[in-house]
């Protein structure tokens, strides 16, 4: 079912993307996350976006990645802060023509999978969560470490049952018992955590090749119609971003975020120590913009293919990510 529901989705994203038109620039609207801390929420709250782009700002929270893909795909949202790579990938694997603009934030501590404390099992003997039920955001990023998780531990999915649920809920649905394992993010993260034990650290999960990142997305028709626009945006967070790296400006700029994000300061400070936020020029590296990004979206894609997520890959992403603009705001 989920195979099929998530091919389904897929399909009516690229035909959604077809039609999306030509956007005003007098207005745009920002899709971000709730409970997902981070430094352009100071700049967003101070109203400094909207100063500097000389535009309207409508800012619109989310659950998942892939529903900031369908808002991108019928024209109601024209930059997503912070949406998880794979869910870029199977919109633009499907043909939703979407482009990389920014690397948003990389964390992979605050994205994993935990399992229910009573079943006492660790990585010692993963192989004992075949057969069991788990609660994830299907086609985000949450999605993806599973998966890559389970194949380091020869767990089979095929034995187990998986109900797709936005990270705040599979939570709630965890913490009520039932469940056997929940992957998820942030906040949600956070509270499955108080009701089981992770497998993999963040930098264990590095160490076997699985990123967890998240970027600046748009349709490429508006970053095109729109290039300077849409670096003054990225100059702007990339300002908030450098302003927190100055552990002087953190006391002021906590509560705010905090605030912003829907959680309480030592919530926020806590996800927040977490998150890496690289410099313009770390992003322009071969590491990531440079070529890095577009080679790990290929290896994204195409375990959504094996694991029958998505039909089919493309060739390769080099299309989906456009540096120019991230470039132009380096010279801001």
């Amino acid at each position: 079912m989920t195979r099929r529901l998530l091919t389904g989705a897929v399909a009516a994203l690229a035909l959604m993307s077809a039609g999306t038109a030509a956007l005003a620039v007098d207005e745009i609207t920002v899709a971000y996350f709730l409970e997902w801390p981070m430094p352009f929420e100071y700049a967003k709250a101070m109203g400094t976006y909207e100063k500097e782009l000389g535009v309207k700002i409508n800012w619109r929270a989310f659950e998942t990645g892939t529903a900031m893909s369908a808002a991108m795909a019928s024209g109601d949202v024209q930059l997503a802060v912070s949406q998880g790579l794979p869910p870029f990938v199977v919109a633009t694997s499907a043909g939703q023509d979407l482009q990389i603009v920014d690397v948003a934030v990389s964390y992979s501590d605050n994205d994993n999978c935990v399992v229910r404390s009573d079943l006492e099992i660790t990585k010692d003997n993963a192989k004992e969560l075949e057969g069991k039920k788990v609660v994830l955001p299907v086609g985000t990023a949450a999605h993806y470490g599973f998966l890559k998780q389970m194949a380091h531990f020869g767990v089979d999915v095929s034995t187990m049952q998986i109900v797709d649920m936005a990270p705040a809920d599979g939570a709630a649905a965890f913490a009520q018992g039932g469940l056997d394992m929940a992957c998820g993010f942030g906040g949600g993260l956070r509270r499955m955590e108080e009701h089981g034990n992770v497998l993999l650290t963040g930098k264990e999960k590095e160490d076997l090749g699985i990123l967890v990142f998240d970027v600046i997305s748009a349709p490429a028709p508006f970053v095109s119609e729109n290039a300077d626009l849409v670096s003054k945006f990225l100059k702007v967070t990339a300002d908030a971003n450098a302003q927190w790296a100055d552990e002087s400006k953190r006391a002021e700029m906590l509560p705010v975020i905090a605030k912003d994000s829907g959680m309480d300061e030592a919530a926020a400070k806590d996800s927040l120590a977490t998150f890496s936020f690289p410099t313009i020029d770390e992003k322009l590296s071969a590491k990531w913009l440079g070529g890095g990004v577009q080679d790990f979206m290929k290896g994204v894609a195409d375990v959504f293919v094996k694991a029958g997520s998505v039909p089919a890959a493309l060739d390769d992403y080099k299309a989906q990510v456009n540096t120019g603009p991230l470039t132009a705001a380096a010279s801001m």
